[in-house]
Order: structure tokens, then sequence, then C-alpha cells
């Protein structure tokens, strides 16, 4: 889907415990830095559609496994994404489509967003999950 960038990222396996990268000056999609925060979701879980309509987002799992819907109003498209510790990569994703996400688990499921912009909520609209027409 145009607007979804998908990259695969390294975990460094150490008997001490792994190093997970997440995001680089130099990585594709990097569109700069403003605030870097977690979410947690549960097994079973659906959060509602969001949309913001100046933030480029880069969202990471580096634990459990969370499934992202991305849905393009204009052109009625849906695309889907499952990451984390099952097929770690890294999201890239543009302005102006709506996300909506469930844990898939085990247990509690952690999401890193590393955004280009400070929230502001006046730049980010949310709809119930029930809004668009998708079979999950």
């Amino acid at each position: 889907m145009d607007g979804v960038l998908v990259t695969p990222l390294k975990r460094i396996a150490s008997p001490a415990g792994s190093v997970l990268h997440g995001l680089k000056a130099s990585s594709p999609g990097y569109a700069g830095f403003a605030e870097a925060y977690f979410s947690e979701i549960h097994e079973g879980v659906t959060k509602n559609w969001r949309k913001h309509t100046r933030m480029t987002m880069n969202l990471v799992v580096p634990r459990g496994n969370v499934r992202f819907i991305f849905h393009d109003e204009t052109s009625g498209a849906f695309a889907e994404f499952s990451i984390g510790e099952a097929n770690y990569s890294r999201l890239t994703v543009a302005p102006g489509l709506w996300v909506a996400f469930r844990g898939q688990g085990p247990g509690t499921s952690l999401i890193l967003d590393i955004t280009d912009k400070e929230h502001d909520p006046a730049e980010a609209e949310s709809r119930d999950i029930s809004a668009f027409a998708y079979a999950w």
C-alpha cells in the first residue's frame, strides 16, 4: 500500500539478552525525530481507527505480535501487516492513512512508535472500529 514501508529489522542474540534494532537516521523511511512512546495491547483486543494528518509513524513491536490494518479512505483499499517477535520489522506510515490494530499475543504486546512530530490531538482523528467494513 502506498504510504506504508515495511523494513525488516535486526535482532542480535546475546546470552545476556538480545539487542533489537529500531530506527537510525540512515534508515529507509526516517523522517526526523520528535517523540518516542510505547503502547500496550492485550491479546485479542482491537484498538480503534486513528489517522494522523501530519505525523509520520515508525511502528516496532519488540515484544509479542500485533496485526496492523491500514485503510486508504481515498481509494478504499485496506492493507494488513503482522509484526513482532514472529516477524521483527518496522512499519513506516505516512500521514493520511487510517490505522487500527489487534494484539496477537501471547499476553500483552508492546508497540514502540517513533514519530517525526510531537503528539498534538488537533492533528489526529479517531473513529470507532466499526467505522470501516473490515473483516477482523
